[in-house]
């Protein structure tokens, strides 16, 4: 008839409608209870990862700027800054910390060795576009001479302004207890090259060779 659409239409309209998906609030349920990382370990873990960062900066701009001079013929005057408010400089942390975070889902060098991880509250593993987003938000925390880092005591999940733009919280990492070594209940069996083991018997089961006395 005029004027009625086809109910297949109907349907694929359905399925493209978008709904509701609870699914961020499942992930933030699901880490109540862990325990927060401290304000000292997250320093220590990011002094660290800033330490490797700048192994790798300062040789690579040094020699980036001695072969500039040189090839423009200008007069070697070196002088290497770095600053998280500097784009040029933020994407050499945005490339270490954005990449490794995304890599091993919440590590880095420092945060591996202090025994914390970077979690998502809205995916159960944290995507390259969060974790570059979290590297970036580095940037609005340095601000106002590093407010967005203290306000890690202000937030009731202990989050600086990098993770709230992120998503994200940092979690102590649990411990992996080591399982002890089962006891084999099997006998142990004897080695093939080593010669049996010779049991003593008793001189009263040994047969004796001597022949019977004739009474």
């Amino acid at each position: 008839m005029w004027g009625m659409g086809s109910p297949k239409a109907g349907q694929k309209a359905v399925k493209k409608e978008r709904v509701f998906d609870p699914h961020e609030t499942a992930c933030a349920e699901a880490l109540a209870g862990t325990p927060l990382a401290s304000f000292w370990q997250r320093a220590a873990a990011f002094v660290i990862d800033f330490i490797i960062v700048l192994a790798v900066y300062v040789p690579f701009e040094m020699a980036l700027q001695y072969l500039v001079m040189s090839y423009t013929h200008h007069p070697v005057h070196i002088a290497v800054n770095f600053r998280l408010h500097d784009l040029e400089d933020l994407i050499w942390l945005v490339g270490y910390a954005g990449f490794l975070v995304w890599w091993t889902n919440g590590f880095t060098v420092g945060k591996r060795l202090l025994g914390i991880r970077v979690v998502s509250v809205v995916k159960t593993k944290i995507t390259l576009w969060q974790a570059v987003e979290r590297a970036l938000g580095y940037g609005a925390s340095a601000l106002e001479g590093g407010f967005g880092f203290l306000q890690f005591f202000l937030h009731r999940n202990r989050c600086c302004v990098h993770d709230r733009i992120a998503e994200t919280i940092v979690i102590k990492e649990p411990r992996r207890e080591k399982k002890p070594a089962r006891r084999s209940t099997q006998p142990a069996t004897q080695n093939p090259m080593q010669p049996a083991a010779q049991v003593a018997t008793p001189p009263s089961a040994r047969p004796s060779n001597e022949p019977a006395s004739k009474h």
